[in-house]
């Protein structure tokens, strides 16, 4: 038998009812005879009818779609804030799409016109960055967004945080109380996250302890483990003994390559890292963290979204939760 979609019509018919029926049924509308409901009920689950969400968005205006870009799904930084996002959206009956950007320029753009095609009825958009090009299209768009463990220098766009330079502040500090040379290790500096909050909070950390910035000790990088294995001898030959490391798999790989050759840790070196997602506590020694609410980043982002979506009005535009330190074996 040819393959042909299962449309109202067809289930209106086979159950002897019109098709307004069939979509009060479907929407869950008490005012059907039990009856009918059965009988149509019966008809749907035979035939195997799903509702078309695209022509219901088309009648209804709404999708009852969120698409939420990430710049890497595999990454565990992201993949907690997903399940916050995630978790909302189901409360208040929205389904999202997921798409990866791969936190490349031309790909998040093609990805984001690619979920605004799709008529969703809002955006959460993860990613290291926000650069000039994806702020152009977002001012194109009517469609609500919020930005999730990204910065927005400008205050533009409805967004959910921690204070990033404040707790760089505070950990670099941690580790300039034994150690006379503390490093950081940071993602590309061209992101406000970590060339400006980040990179911030570091410098103050260092004065408030009586010690000078030096660029000899900042250490620029991508977000990978492979990038913190890599930099691992340039660190040690640095003369550095600590090191504030902003992403997680990059800290990782920094412990790997600096105990591989020989380093002890943290008797001869102390590494704290930024995010305090699950890989933290899979390294031996375990990595002591800045401790981000990563869930409730999620969470507080598509709940500030539905608030958009449905027209609220929004009292703070930038949300900052509060953030904490897990002490494990990397650090003294």
């Amino acid at each position: 038998m040819e393959d042909q979609t299962i449309t109202i019509y067809d289930v209106a018919r086979e159950a002897g009812v019109s098709m307004a029926t069939v979509s009060r049924v479907v929407n869950g509308n008490q005012n059907v005879k039990e009856v009918t409901r059965r009988k149509v009920l019966d008809v749907i689950d035979r035939l195997d009818y799903r509702p078309n969400a695209v022509a219901r968005g088309l009648a209804s205006k709404k999708t009852t779609t969120v698409g939420v870009v990430i710049p890497d799904i595999a990454n565990s930084y992201f993949a907690s804030l997903a399940r916050g996002i995630d978790d909302i959206a189901t409360m208040y009956k929205y389904n999202i799409v997921i798409a990866n950007s791969d936190g490349f320029g031309d790909k998040e753009i093609n990805v984001v016109n690619t979920l605004l095609a799709k008529q969703v009825d809002g955006l959460v958009y993860l990613a290291h960055d926000l650069s000039d090009k994806i702020r152009a299209e977002f001012s194109r768009t009517r469609t609500p967004i919020v930005l999730a463990g990204t910065v927005d220098q400008e205050n533009q766009i409805p967004s959910v945080n921690i204070d990033y330079t404040q707790a760089a502040k505070e950990v670099t500090m941690r580790l300039a109380e034994g150690n006379m040379k503390v490093a950081l290790v940071s993602g590309p500096m061209v992101h406000a996250i970590n060339g400006k909050e980040r990179l911030t909070g570091y410098q103050a950390g260092l004065f408030e302890s009586g010690h000078d910035f030096s660029e000899a000790l900042v250490f620029e990088t991508n977000y990978s483990y492979t990038d913190g294995l890599k930099l691992a001898e340039r660190v040690k030959s640095s003369g550095a003994t600590a090191a504030f490391v902003t992403d997680d798999e990059v800290a990782v790989g920094l412990l790997n390559g600096l105990t591989g050759s020989g380093v002890k840790v943290p008797e001869e070196f102390e590494i704290i890292t930024a995010n305090n997602s699950v890989i933290t506590e899979f390294t031996r020694p375990s990595l002591s963290s800045i401790e981000q609410p990563l869930y409730d980043l999620g969470a507080v982002s598509m709940r500030l979204l539905t608030k958009m979506m449905s027209k609220e009005e929004i009292e703070e535009k930038r949300v900052i939760l509060p953030h904490g330190f897990v002490k494990r074996g990397s650090s003294r």
